[in-house]
């Protein structure tokens, strides 16, 4: 019998070109004029191959493979068989070796209309689930199926060691108009290594890593690995149950900002990290839950925040430039070890909040930048699709498959990885088309405003559909403007994120406590302005890592004054911040002062701790830390003015402050007095609501803490002296740069 390949569709084949390999490739019923099978064609391009047979599996007949041409195209003919049949290849390669094979173009696509029809809307919120690597047995056949979206490709193939790199083998068959490519290749495993190789439009060859892969190489190298997620056995269904089921805005959270790589590193070592920077070597996931997860219990932080875990090529940038969105970088291990890290925070009553990037993502040639060589993921217009200061492409969140990408991908996190918030970054550039562009660098939008309506239905989208599945996460905006209603719900005009940083707090109080303490009266404002607008938002108040890098120095080297006041200044500012409403965050290294600003090229200076005030700053921050989270009025009313009240705002003379934070009770009531200057005050009056005995239950002058053991004796009987309003009043010592906490003992 003649060949029953088409010749033009074998040339698509031989030339990589073909949208369907599966229509010529794999095995086709012959029939004749009359439609009745006549037998069966089994095709195959092996370029590698000197010799093919088909075996049939169910009858164990061997058939030769007739060569069809010099590039490698075979093809049986096989007229004994009268219904579809199991079987494999046996094949001789050119150097003699002979391997056998199941035939990736003999399986029917997995992925279902409906899959594509989500997807394809914007709605498939497990899409990870399907797009990517999976590891799957097909007809008792294991293997791993491979699905990617490269919409405007000619072609695409899997590639990797087991094809020898070449993108004739193996190409992928496109799934209708979805854009969707899809293949199962059997023999295929966990931790195969592999890519895409694409076809563009303009017939270049690009060849990319997996955007919806779980697992990458280690840089400088930039490949895919097939990893199954689904192995590790999680311990923490106590805790998960305890976060979706309680209410995170009236509980205590005080976040530890972490970077991975340079929280602690082993000196003059190298590891499997790829440490090229001579900071030594960079701790495993076990390591940090070893190190990491007893130190953050001991300080008595509620929750960790790592900056970006994501998969990204260039350490400097601090993982903000990510290729891998699913993928959990490999500097520091494998899935399961982060699993491991997280599984044990949560075993310890501490909450993992990740740094998560949708803002913009990285020009590298293999990551998601003009993916099949048009701009997929991005705009294709740099007005639009680029942030000049950055030098990184803007999302297109007007495209349905690309919200489907970042609202899928955050799924992902709280799923496979428990985590349990996302830090939204760089908001601010989201919400504004012309963020950080001069004029005419920008497209207005279809109303020749700035806002960008596209990413404000995608943030709302991603936030209604987080709190859909996981009602207990956190979802915090990194938002530096005054956008409106930033933690308000979408049905109320909102974003819908639980959190936002309090930038404007932020900014003032930094700008308050690094001037010397004489000029601070003039510039009282700082220091209690953020009452204002204190419970426009949820707020979280953050010292973070932006706060210490850049020239900015370390949050003790900001502080005015000598060696002594310097901690003195700090731990008053600590104290002020965390009798202040809203969340609490400090970037590492500030518990306990260090002196140097933040370098993510070396490990913090824990050596500080062997000198006396650094190791009682980190007792300070310690018991300030166990303080807010045995208060009640620290943390059950942030959000709401019933939480707060002045007792006296104006003293801008004397620099001091004081007011009252409240709980739910008004029997845990707190009075927060301040001074941020270094003078002692005696027989300083503040007015207090009860004719009670109020104890003093924390001083940050205290000897144990560093400081001149100024107080009140334990505390002050209140006297029936009206002020400021009160009925009753105090004559309190009132210590140098210091922040006491009175509470009224009510028998």
């Amino acid at each position: 019998m003649n060949i029953t390949a088409n010749a033009d569709d074998i040339l698509k084949i031989v030339h990589g070109e073909h949208y369907d390999p599966f229509c010529c490739l794999g095995i086709h019923p012959i029939c004749n004029k009359e439609d009745e099978k006549k037998g069966f064609s089994i095709r195959a391009f092996m370029p590698n191959a000197k010799l093919m047979k088909v075996i049939s599996l169910d009858s164990n007949t061997v058939y030769d493979m007739k060569r069809i041409n010099e590039s490698g195209f075979f093809e049986a003919i096989i007229e004994d068989k009268t219904e579809f049949f199991p079987y494999k290849f046996e094949v001789t390669d050119f150097n003699d070796i002979s391997f056998s094979t199941y035939d990736s173009y003999s399986f029917w696509p997995v992925l279902t209309d409906f899959d594509l029809h989500l997807f394809n809307e914007g709605n498939h919120h497990r899409i990870f689930d399907k797009l990517g690597a999976h590891v799957m047995t097909i007809n008792g056949i294991e293997g791993t199926l491979f699905c990617v979206w490269a919409p405007c490709a000619k072609r695409v193939s899997v590639v990797g060691h087991f094809n020898q790199w070449d993108g004739r083998r193996h190409q992928m068959r496109q799934l209708g108009c979805s854009g969707v490519w899809e293949i199962f290749i059997p023999g295929i495993g966990q931790s195969e290594v592999y890519k895409y190789e694409i076809k563009t439009p303009a017939g270049e060859i690009y060849i990319k890593a997996d955007p919806y892969a779980f697992f990458s190489e280690l840089r400088p190298n930039t490949a895919s690995i097939v990893y199954d997620l689904n192995k590790y056995v999680w311990n923490d269904n106590e805790w998960i149950q305890n976060r979706d089921s309680s209410n995170i805005f009236e509980k205590p959270v005080s976040i530890y900002e972490v970077h991975l790589g340079s929280w602690s590193r082993v000196p003059g070592e190298t590891g499997p990290g790829g440490e090229e920077d001579g900071g030594g070597r960079f701790l495993t996931y076990k390591e940090f839950a070893d190190k990491l997860v007893s130190y953050v219990k001991e300080m008595g932080y509620t929750h960790i925040e790592l900056l970006p875990v994501a998969e990204h090529p260039y350490d400097g940038s601090w993982g903000y430039q990510i290729t891998g969105y699913y993928s959990i970088t490999s500097r520091y291990g494998k899935p399961e070890d982060f699993m491991y890290l997280i599984d044990l925070c949560h075993q310890n009553g501490i909450g993992v909040i990740m740094d998560w990037v949708p803002a913009h993502f990285p020009k590298d040639g293999h990551g998601l930048a003009r993916f099949d060589g048009t701009a997929v993921y991005e705009h294709a217009d740099s007005k639009q699709g680029e942030h000049p200061d950055w030098g990184t492409h803007i999302f297109n969140y007007g495209r349905h498959e690309v919200r489907n990408f970042l609202v899928s991908n955050a799924i992902f996190w709280f799923e496979k990885y428990h985590i349990d918030g996302l830090r939204v970054d760089a908001v601010a550039s989201m919400l504004y088309l012309d963020y950080a562009k001069k004029e005419g660098e920008w497209i207005p939008n279809k109303w020749g405003g700035r806002e960008n309506v596209d990413a404000i239905e995608f943030l709302r989208q991603l936030n209604s559909t987080v709190y859909q599945y996981f009602p207990g996460v956190m979802m915090i905006a990194e938002e530096s403007t005054s956008w409106p209603l930033v933690s308000k719900p979408p049905y109320l005009g909102g974003l819908g994120f639980s959190f936002k940083w309090n930038m404007g707090w932020m900014n003032d109080y930094l700008k308050y406590i690094s001037m010397d303490s004489i000029y601070r009266k003039y510039h009282h404002n700082l220091i209690t302005f953020s009452m204002m607008y204190a419970f426009s938002e949820n707020f979280t108040l953050v010292l973070s890592h932006d706060e210490v890098v850049h020239g900015k120095c370390s949050m003790l080297s900001k502080m005015p004054g000598d060696y002594w006041q310097k901690f003195a200044g700090l731990r008053a500012s600590y104290g002020y911040m965390y009798g202040h409403p809203g969340k609490k965050l400090m970037f590492m290294g500030s518990e306990y002062g260090q002196f140097i600003e933040w370098d993510y090229k070396k490990s913090l200076d824990w050596f500080l701790l062997d000198y006396d005030m650094h190791k009682k700053m980190q007792n300070y921050v310690r018991d300030l830390n166990h303080l807010y989270t045995t208060e009640k009025a620290l943390y059950e009313v942030d959000f709401h003015y019933d939480g707060f009240e002045w007792i006296d705002c104006n003293d801008s003379e004397h620099s001091v402050v004081s007011f009252i934070r409240k709980g739910k009770d008004w029997h845990d009531s707190l009075i927060f007095v301040c001074n941020f200057t270094p003078v002692v005050h005696d027989h300083y009056r503040i007015g207090v609501p009860f004719d009670l005995f109020y104890k003093e239950i924390f001083n940050s002058d205290a000897e144990i803490y560093g400081g001149s053991n100024v107080g009140n004796c334990g505390g002050l009987q209140a006297e029936q002296i009206p002020c400021h309003n009160k009925p009753y009043s105090l004559g309190l010592r009132i210590p140098p740069l210091s922040v006491f906490v009175l509470k009224p003992v009510f028998e």
